[in-house]
């Protein structure tokens, strides 16, 4: 008796699904009895009226467009319909008109905090289109609203999970990052996002100033650096010539005859007297001469300078002793007396 009462309660769940699958059967073929219904009583009205049934019967979508229809609440087999003309049942079907055409939308500026807690405005713009018409009516209200919104938190979650030098340098990945997570979330709205771009990245005016500073800082020290470089260029340049004017009469000829064509050929009222390089040559070699004869005997000046003064110093020593000697004469003298 128990093993039968257990029995029971085990096979209590398939009879329960049977039931309901039976249940579900009847539904079933009730539905379609009473479609066939109707739609014989639709063939009959547009029989009935027929010269006036045509202009509801027959629609036209265009090239860029599609029509997904609707029969008794339920999708017709086949898809969308277009481009072109088709064909609908009046009061039992219905259809909505979905535009294939690409669709862009401004994303407003997202105050967003950067992993390195730096707080940026950011705004982008998505570039989306319907790919699949009948899954864009059939599995969401709004697929234009709902990608339009995902694209704002996609957005706010990427930038979120970036340090500020990554966000102003590589915006191309990012954007990639963005558009292959939008088309994987939209993918099943029948939306495909062909293009994600980052617009722009407001930074807060304090660091903005900070950034400048810093740039300006980093400019100069190169100014810097470059300067140096070309005076350290210009002065082993400078030698060099030097070192080939010294070593050749003739180069340091050409370049006198270079500066007398460059001062005469500026407009002002200097006059040049040009002078030969032998001439000047012999004066150079002259004042070498002088400077080195002078040099051998200022030796020789001041030993004589040096002599004058010894004797001086001996005139005067002698003046003192005579003096004192005389001194010394008149004072025996008087004692004398």
């Amino acid at each position: 008796m128990v093993a039968q009462k257990a029995k029971a309660r085990f096979n209590m769940p398939k009879v329960l699904g049977s039931s309901l699958g039976t249940a579900e059967e009847d539904t079933n073929g009730e539905a379609s009895t009473c479609g066939r219904i109707l739609i014989f009583l639709s063939w009959v009205l547009v029989v009935l009226t027929m010269p006036f049934s045509l202009l509801v019967c027959f629609k036209v979508v265009q090239e860029y467009e599609r029509a997904v229809i609707f029969r008794l609440g339920r999708l017709m087999q086949g898809g969308a319909k277009g481009p072109g003309i088709f064909f609908i049942l009046p009061c039992i079907d219905a259809y909505a008109r979905v535009d294939l055409r690409t669709r862009t939308y401004d994303v407003p500026p997202q105050e967003v905090l950067t992993k390195d807690s730096v707080t940026v405005s950011v705004d982008a713009v998505v570039y989306y289109r319907v790919s699949n018409a009948t899954v864009s009516i059939a599995n969401v209200e709004n697929a234009h609203h709902s990608t339009r919104l995902l694209a704002q938190t996609t957005l706010r979650n990427t930038m979120g999970t970036r340090h500020l030098h990554e966000i102003l340098s590589e915006r191309m990945t990012i954007s990639g990052s963005m558009q292959l997570s939008l088309d994987e979330a939209t993918e099943a709205w029948g939306i495909k996002v062909e293009r994600v771009e980052i617009k722009d990245v407001r930074l807060p005016v304090q660091l903005q100033r900070a950034m400048a500073a810093e740039a300006e800082a980093a400019r100069e020290a190169r100014a810097k650096v470059i300067a140096a470089e070309g005076e350290q260029k210009a002065s082993r340049a400078l030698r060099e010539a030097s070192e080939v004017i010294g070593d050749s009469p003739a180069a340091l000829q050409l370049r006198y005859l270079q500066t007398l064509n460059t001062i005469s050929a500026e407009k002002n009222s200097t006059i040049v007297f040009p002078l030969p390089i032998d001439i000047l040559t012999y004066f150079m070699k002259s004042k070498e001469t002088y400077a080195a004869s002078h040099s051998e005997e200022r030796p020789c000046l001041s030993f004589r300078r040096d002599l004058t003064l010894r004797r001086r110093r001996r005139r005067r020593q002698l003046r003192r002793q005579q003096r004192q000697e005389l001194v010394l004469a008149s004072s025996e003298s008087g004692e004398n007396c």
